[in-house]
C-alpha cells in the first residue's frame, strides 16, 4: 500500500540512471561527454571510409630487375576447394539413426500455440524514448565538512556553469513530444496533413495527422501546450532533423540557432476556419450542444514557437535575468478568426454550412496567450543531442518534486528553483567578499 502511494506521488520525478550512488552527477556528466566525443569521432571516421584503405599495400616496385623475379620459384596459391569435386562419397554411407531423427525435427516446422501468439507483446514504436530527457539537477544547501575555504564548496552546481552551459527559460508547462513530418503525396505545405506528434515515452500518436508549415523529413523536440485548443501552440525545444539533414550531432548553441533561424523562415497561414465543419449527431442532446456557439478552438496546432535560450550563463546573468525569466509568464500573440460561425447540425444526417464567405474566412484578429512557466533547463554547450535520459541536460523545476530528497535536495517541500537561486546568490556574495578582501590587501 505504501509502495503504491509512493509511486503515485513520485510520478513526475525525472528518471536518473545511477548505477553507483557514490559517483557524483558531475563525474557522470564528464564520462557521458567523453563517450559522446568518442562516438562522434568514430562516426566521422566511418563516414570517410578510412577502414577501407587500411589493408591496401603497394605492389612490387618497377625499379626491381626482371631477372630476379624470373629466378624465384612460382608459388601457386590455391586452396583445396577445386579438388573437392574429385572426392567420391560412398553410396552406402548413411547417417546414424539419431542424427536422421534430429534432422527431421529441425526441418519440421514448429507449431505455435494460438494463445501464446495472442499474448505476445506488441512491437514497440520506433519513436519510443527518443527525446533527450534531462536529469534533475542534484543540489544541496549544506556545505561539505571536507571543503576548505580556498575552493568552491560542492553544492551541486556545475563547475563550468559560467562558460560551458546554455540556459533555456522559461520552459512552458505541457506534454513532451516529438513533431515528425512525412513526405506528403501532394506536396502542398500547409494544406495536406504531413505532421504527427509522438509521445515521449511510448512513441504513440497524440493527435491525428494534421497539416503544418514544417518541411518534410523534419523531427523536432517539442512541448505541446496545455491550452493548445485555445492558442494552437507547440513549443519547440530542440531540433533533431531538418528537411532530411541530421542536426543531432551538432553542439547545443548551433542547434538552437538553427532552430530559431529555420522556424522564422516558415510561411504563415491563416488559422483554420470552422465553416467547413462536418458534424454527425447520434442523438438530440448532441445536436443541441453542437448548435451552441462558443469561443474559437483550434482543430490542430498551427504555431511552432521556439523556447528562448541564453548563452550568457554567468552568475550575474543567472541571478538578474535568467532566473526571473524562468519564474515569469510568457505572453505570445496568436491569430484566430475574426468571427466563428457555427453550423447547426441534425441528428439524421451529416450537414455542411453552405453560407461560406471567403472574405470573412480570411479575416483574423490577434489575441494574446498567457504561457505559464514550469522551470529552467540547462544544456552542456559541447554536447550533442542524444536519446534517453542524459546528465548532459539538467532540469530545475519551479514546483517542489515529491520524492526528490534522495537526489540531493534538502527537503521535499523545497522548490528546486528557489534552491538554485540561493546557491547562485551565495556564489555572487562570496565572490564579492573575496574581491573586497583582495582590494584591501593590495592597498
Amino acid at each position: 500500500m505504501f509502495a503504491q502511494a509512493d509511486r503515485k506521488t513520485s510520478y513526475k520525478v525525472p528518471p536518473t540512471v545511477v548505477t553507483d550512488r557514490l559517483v557524483s552527477q558531475e563525474a557522470r556528466r564528464m564520462k557521458a561527454l567523453e563517450e559522446q566525443k568518442r562516438r562522434r569521432a568514430q562516426k566521422y571516421d566511418t563516414a570517410r571510409n578510412l577502414d577501407a584503405f587500411a589493408d591496401l599495400s603497394l605492389g612490387p616496385s618497377d625499379d626491381e630487375g626482371d631477372e630476379d623475379v624470373a629466378d624465384e620459384p612460382v608459388i601457386i596459391r590455391e586452396g583445396i576447394a577445386g579438388y573437392a569435386s574429385l572426392a567420391k562419397q560412398p553410396a552406402d554411407l548413411q547417417p546414424p539413426d539419431g542424427q536422421e531423427q534430429q534432422m527431421e525435427d529441425i526441418t519440421r516446422p514448429k507449431k505455435r500455440n494460438k494463445s501464446k501468439r495472442k499474448r505476445a507483446k506488441a512491437k514497440a514504436s520506433k519513436w519510443a524514448d527518443k527525446c533527450m530527457y534531462a536529469e534533475l539537477l542534484e543540489m544541496k544547501e549544506e556545505p561539505s565538512v571536507w571543503a576548505d575555504g580556498n575552493s568552491e564548496p560542492d553544492e551541486g552546481l556545475p563547475s563550468d556553469i559560467e562558460q560551458g552551459w546554455v540556459a533555456v527559460a522559461p520552459v512552458p508547462i505541457g506534454k513532451r513530444c516529438l513533431a515528425v513530418t512525412h513526405q506528403s503525396a501532394s506536396g502542398v505545405i500547409g494544406i495536406s496533413p504531413n505532421t504527427t506528434l509522438r509521445s515521449r515515452l511510448l512513441g504513440k500518436m497524440l493527435l491525428a495527422r494534421f497539416p503544418s508549415s514544417l518541411p518534410p523529413l523534419t523531427i523536432l523536440d517539442c512541448i505541446l501546450d496545455t491550452d493548445w485548443r485555445k492558442n494552437g501552440i507547440v513549443h519547440v525545444l530542440d531540433v533533431i532533423k531538418w528537411k532530411g539533414q541530421d542536426v543531432a550531432d551538432c553542439e547545443t548553441p548551433f542547434r538552437f540557432w538553427w532552430r530559431d533561424t529555420r522556424l522564422a523562415e516558415l510561411p504563415k497561414f491563416s488559422p483554420p476556419s470552422s465553416v467547413f465543419h462536418f458534424s454527425l449527431a447520434n442523438n438530440q442532446d448532441q445536436a443541441q450542444s453542437a448548435q451552441k456557439p462558443g469561443p474559437y478552438r483550434f482543430p490542430y496546432p498551427t504555431s511552432f514557437v521556439p523556447i528562448p535560450y541564453h548563452t550568457d550563463t554567468t552568475f550575474q546573468s543567472l541571478f538578474s535575468s535568467i532566473i526571473p525569466l524562468a519564474r515569469s509568464t510568457r505572453v505570445i500573440s496568436v491569430e484566430v478568426p475574426a468571427s466563428v460561425p457555427f453550423q447547426p447540425s441534425s441528428s439524421a444526417a451529416m450537414s455542411v454550412d453552405t453560407t461560406y464567405d471567403p472574405i470573412e474566412a480570411r479575416s483574423s484578429k490577434t489575441v494574446t496567450s498567457q504561457i505559464r512557466s514550469d522551470g529552467l533547463l540547462l544544456y552542456v554547450t559541447q554536447a550533442s543531442y542524444e536519446e534517453g535520459t542524459s546528465p548532459l541536460s539538467c532540469w530545475v523545476p519551479i514546483q517542489p518534486i515529491t520524492g526528490s530528497s534522495n537526489r540531493g535536495v534538502t527537503s521535499p517541500n523545497t522548490s528546486p528553483l528557489d534552491l538554485f537561486q540561493r546557491l547562485v546568490h551565495r556564489r555572487l556574495s562570496r565572490r564579492l567578499v573575496n574581491g573586497i578582501i583582495n582590494d584591501s590587501m593590495e592597498m
